[in-house]
This record gives structure tokens, sequence and C-alpha cells, in this order.
């Protein structure tokens, strides 16, 4: 993967594009960066032109000016697509990142071939008491990162990751992110439930692991009921499921893109 930076923006992003088809687009997890998915860029690399984006604040995304906010993630990827002549793509996120490539979606949908959302939630129809229920370990986890990030990111790891492997590989990205860039993630609430629901023009996917926190697999099934869309419930993994089980994560995402 060819590391470049968007002009006049702080983002950092990685391409290959030694295939000959369609693009693939992968979209981080929050306090890591585009590296939680080298597995992926292994699997892929030649089957798909490859891009992924640190977000703001997150990997080499850091040359941040006054006025930049994780809010443009969107924009940014559009001009990301503009600069190397990307007119679609299919579209990957853990976490953070499918919020981000739903947000992509809501603004510029005719470039979106589809979506596969793991770990995450609709952002057009997201139950805010949901989020309520989980603020208070998600404030404790803050103070322990204004203490030490690293104290912070031997706690995320077991909440991140379920395997010793995926924890270990978590906990090593997780440590270099910047305590500074707590502050673009505050931004994530003007993303959610500014769009109404509608109906996709897209295939759409949707997952986490079985181990994964209650609430999470909740709000996959629920997802799943009202939407026509794909589900999928790892075994043996927990929130990042990428890392967790990558074979069986590329397994299922190239048998969705190829549907």
């Amino acid at each position: 993967m060819e590391k470049l930076y968007l002009e006049n923006s702080p983002i950092a992003y990685y391409t290959d594009a030694s295939a000959n088809g369609e693009w693939l687009v992968f979209i981080h997890s929050a306090f890591v960066d585009s590296r939680m998915y080298e597995k992926q860029f292994q699997y892929f690399s030649g089957k798909y032109n490859l891009l992924a984006v640190d977000v703001l604040g997150h990997g080499n995304s850091i040359r941040a000016k006054k006025g930049d906010c994780i809010e443009k993630m969107s924009d940014w990827i559009n001009l990301i697509f503009e600069k190397h002549g990307i007119s679609s793509a299919h579209f990957a996120g853990v976490s953070l990142g499918s919020v981000f490539i739903q947000d992509f979606a809501n603004k510029y949908e005719n470039k979106v071939l589809s979506l596969a959302c793991f770990g995450g939630y609709d952002i057009n129809n997201f139950d805010v008491s949901k989020q309520k229920a989980n603020s208070k370990n998600q404030m404790k986890m803050m103070m322990k990162a204004m203490f030490s990030v690293r104290w912070f990111a031997k706690a995320n790891k077991k909440i991140s990751a379920y395997t010793g492997e995926a924890q270990t590989a978590f906990y090593n990205l997780n440590i270099k992110f910047k305590r500074s860039s707590f502050r673009y993630l505050a931004g994530l609430q003007k993303l959610v439930n500014k769009y109404p629901k509608k109906q996709r023009s897209y295939k759409l996917a949707v997952g986490c692991g079985e181990h994964d926190i209650p609430a999470e697999i909740e709000i996959v099934n629920e997802w799943a009921k009202y939407e026509n869309c794909d589900k999928v419930i790892f075994k043996g993994a927990g929130h990042c499921v990428n890392m967790d089980v990558p074979q069986e994560f590329n397994a299922y995402l190239e048998d969705f893109l190829r549907k």
C-alpha cells in the first residue's frame, strides 16, 4: 500500500491500484488506524483496487488546521475519489469506520456499490437511549486515557478484540493514539440521525462478533430485521471482527462483494 496525503487537508491515505477491477475502501475503528486491516490488504490485493483512509486524529492524519473537523471525512474521501478518478467503490467499515462509510453513502450515494458495516449501528435510525446505556463505561475509559494512553489501551484491547493475537495488535496501534485527538470524536453526534431513513440503492451487510457486547448484537439483529440486508455474527470474534477472525472475515466479505 502506498502512503499518500490529500492536498489542503490533514488526511493520510493508502492505495493499492494493482487490480484492474472495482475499488474497495476500508475505514478503521476508533483509536487505531488503517493498519488494523493489514490482513485484508494482503488478501484482497490484486482482486480489488484498495483504498484505506486514516480518520482525522488517527494514524498519520494528524496535521490538522483550524476548522478541520471529523464531519468533513466524507468530503475528504470524495476528494480522494476525484483525485484518483474513482467513480464508485465498495466500502467496509468496523465500528467507527461504519459510521463514516454510512455518512459517505448519505452524501454520495451514486458512488457506493455496497456497504459492509461491522460492530456499528444505523446512523439514520439510531435509538439514542441505547447509547446512554454505555455512556458511563465510555466516560470511565476516557478518564483512563487522560491519565495514561497505555492504561487506556490496555483496557481498550479487551473491549475491542477477543483473541490474544488481536488484542496485542490492537494495543500496539492504540498506544500511538494522541489524547488531544479525543476532541475530534465529539463531532460524531452531528452525523447521527442527520438524514432520514430511506431505501438503499446499494447492497448492505451488517454484522459483529459473538463476543461483542450484548447491546451491539441486539443492534445488529434489529437492523437486519427492518432492512433488506445480509447479516453475519462471527464465531470466535469480539468487536473488531477483521482482526479476531481474519480468514473468516475475508471469506465472508469476498462472498458478499461477489453476490
